[in-house]
């Protein structure tokens, strides 16, 4: 970090949060404050997109990163003076957990990212709404977020799994289950954030997994919401509904760019989590999960969705228009679903060495599921009722199993559940014979 940004001590750190926390009241808008000109969803999906392109940082390009490169990266708009950067504590290994603050209005609102060390999208769409606050010094809606609301934001709060790219922190702690006992550092630091701030709102944002689709058979979720429950009744107070009209604001948003690939995460309490007790604490919580969508490896149209669905609701929190939302298109969003494979072949004649062809289908994953490497052998056999994300039929062919992918036993070679997935679909049995396509890592 530049000498602009020393960071100051922990106590300093502190300090400065009471100072914001006792300098907002913690009302709502004014119903008065005026709507910005095209605020129908679509709209405002547009123009989200639109900032995440023009505001990119363009330092960071694919999802994982380090601590030291994410801070480099954000270095220069965070010079601007319109921010506060403060040290809140530090991670197992030492790494710094700092809060970005902006705006100096009525509202707080209280943002984490990256809690798990590989869900990094969000973290890369908070670099880009950094930027943007930063420079578009001419902008309305940056002017309105400054005016209404008080936002902290606090990025990377699991820096030590971001190094190693794994959910759990450097003691193999899921951070986002400690949020009861706060026996890891980040777990405290989060806490204490919250603490001194009491924000009116939050904002967890996670990754998802990418074999989640929405419903039991509908589209890859490329994105989850929740307004989590306050406790195990799972019924709705004043917070809840109002995280609830939130959430239905970001869903009208995402409806015009991916229509059909928005679920809705699982709400049964869960009293060791953090958005599930900062909805008990008085929070109202919204979390967002990014999944994947097919095409984007490195999550960098989910960065820029990231980007235009967090503005659009900070936006709607300024002006209160959330509160119109009404609870109908977060209630009509059907749950995610998981346990589904990635890719599924069905309809082949599988052939092995010295083997007659077998009729069979074979279940794909892959080790990192939403670049689509690695492909692997999950499962064999009569396979007409599993589900995958996609579905290759290849009926009336036959599939040859790359030799250095089958596993020898004795004097015969054999499929494996595990073993590498490299698929050559013929027109014949007989391995010189027309190739129709690749599958898995044979394809690459």
């Amino acid at each position: 970090m530049g000498r602009g940004l020393l960071l100051k001590t922990a106590s300093r750190a502190a300090l400065a949060l009471a100072v914001i926390a006792a300098a907002a009241c913690a009302g709502r808008p004014a119903p008065g404050a005026p709507l910005p000109q095209g605020a129908d969803p679509g709209a405002m999906m547009r123009r989200g997109l639109e900032i995440a392109g023009t505001y990119r940082v363009a330092a960071i390009t694919e999802r994982r990163f380090t601590h030291a490169e994410f801070w480099q990266a954000v270095e220069q708009p965070l010079a601007s003076n319109v921010f506060r950067v403060e040290d809140v504590g530090r991670s197992i290994q030492g790494r710094s957990l700092r809060t970005v603050s902006y705006g100096n209005g009525p509202v707080r609102v209280l943002l984490w990212s990256q809690m798990h060390g590989d869900e990094a999208t969000a973290t890369m769409a908070l670099a880009d709404i950094f930027r943007f606050l930063a420079e578009a010094t001419d902008d309305p809606l940056r002017e309105r977020l400054r005016q209404q609301l008080t936002i902290v934001f606090l990025p990377m709060l699991n820096p030590d799994g971001a190094e190693l790219f794994q959910r759990e922190n450097a003691l193999g702690v899921d951070v986002n289950r400690d949020a009861r006992r706060l026996v890891t550092p980040e777990a405290r630091a989060l806490k204490g954030v919250h603490d001194r701030f009491q924000p009116r709102f939050g904002f967890n944002l996670h990754d998802q997994s990418a074999r989640t689709r929405v419903g039991t058979n509908g589209e890859q979720a490329a994105m989850a919401l929740l307004a989590p429950a306050y406790d195990a009744a799972r019924g709705y107070n004043a917070v809840r509904s109002d995280a609830r009209h939130v959430a239905a604001t970001i869903v009208q948003m995402l409806a015009s760019e991916i229509p059909g690939r928005v679920a809705r995460y699982d709400d049964t309490f869960n009293p060791r989590a953090f958005g599930d007790l900062m909805q008990t604490w008085g929070t109202s919580t919204v979390l967002i999960e990014s999944g994947a969508l097919p095409g984007d490896p490195q999550k960098q149209r989910l960065r820029a969705i990231n980007v235009a669905a967090i503005l659009g609701a900070l936006d709607a929190i300024a002006t209160n228009r959330f509160a119109a939302a009404g609870a109908t298109p977060y209630e009509a969003l059907a749950f995610n679903s998981g346990g589904i494979s990635d890719l599924l072949v069905v309809g082949a004649q599988v052939v092995l060495p010295g083997r007659s062809p077998m009729l069979a289908d074979i279940a794909i994953n892959y080790d990192d599921p939403v670049a689509r490497t690695g492909a692997r052998i999950r499962e064999v056999g009569d396979l007409q009722a599993v589900q995958a994300i996609d579905t290759i039929d290849v009926a009336g062919l036959f599939l040859h199993q790359a030799r250095q992918a089958l596993v020898n036993r004795g004097t015969a070679s054999w499929l494996t559940i595990g073993s590498s997935a490299a698929l050559d679909v013929r027109r014949g049995p007989d391995p010189g014979s027309a190739l129709v396509r690749q599958i898995g890592d044979s394809a690459r």
